[in-house]
């Protein structure tokens, strides 16, 4: 009897992946890849949280320190400041011209306890016989307009808010001189002086107050 034919297709060529009917031997890697997936290997190589938390520490310690900022003032402080300033420099500039124009003549009593012309013509208006208290009054309100001016508060430049400190604390101590020199020595009072003592006193208090806060200087000191 003749041989039983094959299925056609069948027997002749073998299976792809075995060998001799069998199959093929696979690598204990592929294995593992096919059965762990990519997703097993992109957690393996993330890095852990203490990997990270090394990592952070790292690049910390690597990384220069932070400079502090300069705190600036809010603008209604910049603008107050600059507006008693600019009030000084006017009621200076008035008694600095009337005390070298005799012409021009102060607006103000010139009898009894308020009397400015007794005041601004005094020999105590004059500081050691040269200069006169308005000239220096003047000099320090040219300055001050300038050192509150709100580009001047803006400056990121710590000196020179301990420049108007030392500035506002020697005007005051030479108003506390000159209302002393009024009140017991010419027993006469000049309102026109008295408004820039005023102004003085009110700039010395915001801006040595301005200063405690901070403004001006580096955050470091007042966080």
């Amino acid at each position: 009897m003749a041989a039983p034919r094959q299925a056609a297709g069948t027997g002749g060529k073998k299976n792809k992946g075995t060998r001799g009917g069998r199959p093929e031997p696979q690598a204990a890697g592929d294995q593992g890849r096919r059965a762990g997936g990519p997703a097993q290997t992109r957690q393996a190589q993330r890095p852990t949280q203490a990997q990270r938390a090394r990592e952070r520490k790292v690049a910390a310690a690597a990384a220069p320190p932070a400079e502090p900022g300069i705190k600036i003032a809010p603008l209604w402080f910049q603008l107050v400041t600059w507006a008693l300033s600019i009030a000084g420099l006017g009621v200076s500039t008035y008694l600095t011209i009337t005390h070298y124009d005799s012409s021009i003549p102060l607006a103000c009593s010139d009898t009894g306890t308020i009397n400015c012309a007794l005041v601004t013509h005094s020999a105590e208006s004059m500081v050691f016989g040269v200069f006169p208290v308005a000239v220096l009054g003047l000099a320090f309100y040219v300055f001050m307009a300038a050192a509150t001016s709100p580009w001047a508060w803006r400056l990121k430049f710590p000196t020179l808010t301990w420049v108007r400190v030392a500035s506002v604390v020697v005007g005051i101590g030479f108003v506390l001189y000159l209302v002393y020199t009024e009140l017991f020595t010419l027993d006469a009072i000049c309102l026109w002086c008295t408004s820039v003592h005023v102004l003085t006193f009110l700039l010395f208090v915001l801006i040595v107050g301005g200063a405690a806060a901070g403004y001006g200087l580096r955050e470091r000191d007042y966080s």
